[in-house]
């Protein structure tokens, strides 16, 4: 049975759409067969990737009106492409009955289809995210190595842990894995430090270097890997991707 990761941080610009683009790459690169779901309304992993709109989207399956319906974008690698449609999404869910398990049923029938299914939850902290927590094995917090970023931690831990006790037992935070790193900034330093201290092992070793090719890679409707696979972008993403493998192996034999 495929693991479900929810990639989440309720701030935005902390580089959350680009890890979930390129860690769903990097694991395809390496042989796993995934499945992206956009879960964001602005529907940046869509565009970012050149997906084309189809006839339904994520939006018409939490409606009822469609099941999943996977695009195939390179091998072992498949969107469900979002639309703005379901920044209404919320407010239509509000008086459905379980409205918190819609996404974890629409997973029940293709979950064993894919090795991991990767969420990449909207910037904020509603129905939509608490659709994506309760669906998840594992949560992912990429996290800007600014001082800003650090500010709501507390806030994700704790929504985390709420819906840990009420929804879904089986939920942990996997990872945090800290994006646009310069090593030449003290502040980039301090802030991968204070981050250690707070979350300990959970910090992933490998860290996402600041690269203007992650940057580039969206505009040309391309992952890293397909963009620039000498780029250090690339380089970096394919040995978190590795990391993760061996963290979800570890936790499978625990």
């Amino acid at each position: 049975m495929g693991k479900i990761i929810s990639l989440l941080n309720h701030k935005g610009g902390v580089g959350k759409t680009t890890s979930a683009i390129n860690i769903g790459a990097g694991l395809a690169e390496l042989g796993k067969k995934v499945l992206l779901i956009d879960l964001d309304p602005q529907a940046n992993l869509t565009l970012s990737l050149g997906v084309p709109r189809q006839p339904n989207s994520i939006y018409e399956a939490f409606r009822g009106e469609s099941e999943l319906e996977p695009y195939n974008v390179k091998e072992n690698l498949d969107v469900v492409i979002s639309t703005l449609d379901l920044s209404g999404a919320e407010m239509e869910m509000i008086n459905e009955a379980g409205r918190e398990f819609i996404l974890r049923e629409l997973f029940e029938p293709i979950r064993e289809t894919y090795d991991f299914i990767i969420i990449d939850c909207p910037p904020s902290l509603g129905l939509l995210t608490l659709n994506a927590l309760t669906s998840s094995d594992i949560v992912y917090i990429p996290l800007q190595t600014e001082f800003l970023a650090l500010q709501g931690l507390a806030k994700i831990k704790q929504v985390i842990q709420k819906v840990k006790l009420r929804l879904n037992k089986k939920l942990v935070i996997g990872g945090v894995i800290a994006t646009m790193y310069d090593s030449r900034k003290v502040l980039n330093r301090d802030v991968v430090e204070t981050i250690r201290k707070y979350f300990g092992n959970l910090v992933f070793d490998t860290y996402i270097r600041d690269n203007v090719a992650l940057a580039e890679a969206p505009s040309q409707r391309k992952d890293i890997f397909a963009y620039n696979p000498q780029s250090s972008g690339a380089s970096d993403y394919l040995d978190l991707c590795k990391e993760i493998l061996v963290r979800c192996e570890q936790v499978e034999v625990g």
